[in-house]
């Protein structure tokens, strides 16, 4: 199959695309098969991207990463999912590159100099962002996860849902409320981020955690997450205390674009397997491939993934120099389109295999579940599409 080489790369992408596609190579379409199967966090994978510096793409050279921005971030998580390992592959890195912008851009000297290079490493990872509880889910200025300051010390206590990667993970950023929203001047002040050591934690019994069994993903474990009595040292603030929430903002289209290239690389991924089966599998002597009934499908997907390829990677070139709704607008329009494209490719690809689409073995299945998850994460479709009501066609706030 012709791969799909529409967009026009920076020199910068194209090292990055080829550096990192040499790394994904080792681990071939059994190996994720497996992982997902068995539930089992890939630590080969990701200990061979930290090897070369990977998880530090995003971090300053100062701090031993590599420098770049979303440009190489976008090429580098497409050729990941791309590669075979899919959106959930994609993921399990992608939380150890982002959740260390807050600490770049707010975090003291001191601790960055520390931290830092160590991630950068893949010496200590930060895998873990706990934000979303029960009774607030999107809504994350309804969060209640109170942090109160005794003395050179929080004390921090709640209950979190979908925290992920806390199993295989040095640190957590966690966000709890240090003024009260009913006392706050605006909802969506009063949050504050910390850094959490989560084996100091786990150790004195003030997180437990309780797996969320679920059905996608399942390379990356989450977790409902109670911290009770949680003592977090008052220099593992992150930034000031009650501007976390704009802290949390600062970065999120630019992450948002980057996922959307995830969900692309899925796509095509599903799209590429979907074909190579119909072009193999004969039924009444001549190739499935050659009925129609299969072939639009999968070539009106490919249609469609390379659209919202092609605007997800301009945006993701554009992000220096537009406002920060026109960024916003730029992601979230590439999100959505991102993640109709590849639900689509896969229930095609699924369709192409007939009842072999359920069969673990021929991976399309697992390619649907991860299609189907893309249009719930990070945000929801229809709240994508509620930003695009508001702040480009002018249409009244609906929430």
């Amino acid at each position: 199959m012709v791969r799909s080489d529409t967009v026009e790369l920076t020199e910068r992408q194209r090292r990055v695309r080829e550096a990192v596609g040499d790394v994904c190579a080792e681990f071939d379409a059994a190996y994720w098969r497996e992982h997902d199967a068995d539930e089992a966090y890939p630590h080969e994978f990701v200990n061979a991207l930290a090897e070369e510096g990977w998880l530090g793409v995003l971090l300053p050279e100062e701090y031993g990463g590599k420098g770049y921005g979303t440009e190489e971030a976008v090429a580098m998580m497409y050729e990941i999912a791309r590669s075979g390992a899919g959106f959930s592959g994609a993921q399990t890195v992608h939380a150890a590159v982002y959740n260390s912008a807050p600490l770049v851009a707010y975090g003291d000297e001191e601790l960055k100099s520390d931290l830092l290079p160590r991630v950068a490493s893949g010496d200590a990872w930060i895998q873990c962002f706990s934000l979303t509880e029960p009774k607030a889910g999107s809504e994350s200025t309804a969060i209640t996860t109170r942090a109160v300051r005794e003395g050179d010390e929080y004390v921090i206590d709640g209950e979190k849902l979908w925290t992920s990667r806390i199993d295989v993970s040095d640190y957590l950023v966690l966000a709890a409320r240090t003024t009260p929203r009913e006392e706050a001047e605006r909802k969506t002040d009063g949050v504050s981020l910390f850094l959490v050591d989560i084996d100091r934690g786990r150790e004195a019994g003030w997180i437990e955690l309780e797996e969320i069994d679920k059905t996608a993903s399942g390379v990356v474990s989450s977790f409902r997450v109670t911290y009770d009595g949680l003592r977090v040292p008052a220099d593992r603030l992150i930034g000031v205390e009650d501007e976390g929430f704009y802290q949390v903002l600062d970065g999120l289209n630019e992450e948002r674009l980057v996922i959307a290239a995830e969900t692309v690389g899925l796509g095509e991924l599903a799209v590429e397997t979907g074909a190579d089966y119909a072009n193999e599998r004969e039924v009444f002597d001549r190739p499935i491939g050659q009925n129609q009934a299969i072939q639009h499908p999968l070539s009106a997907s490919h249609a469609r993934l390379q659209a919202a390829k092609q605007y997800t990677f301009a945006a993701a070139g554009r992000t220096g120099d537009g406002d920060r709704k026109a960024v916003g607008a730029w992601a979230n329009t590439a999100k959505y389109l991102a993640a109709e494209a590849a639900f689509e490719a896969a229930d095609a690809a699924v369709q192409a295999h007939g009842g072999r689409g359920v069969d673990r073995e021929y991976d399309v299945e697992r390619y649907l579940r991860e299609a189907r998850l893309t249009r719930l994460v990070p945000v929801t479709q229809e709240l994508a599409l509620n930003y695009l009501g508001e702040n480009v066609l002018d249409l009244p706030r609906s929430y």
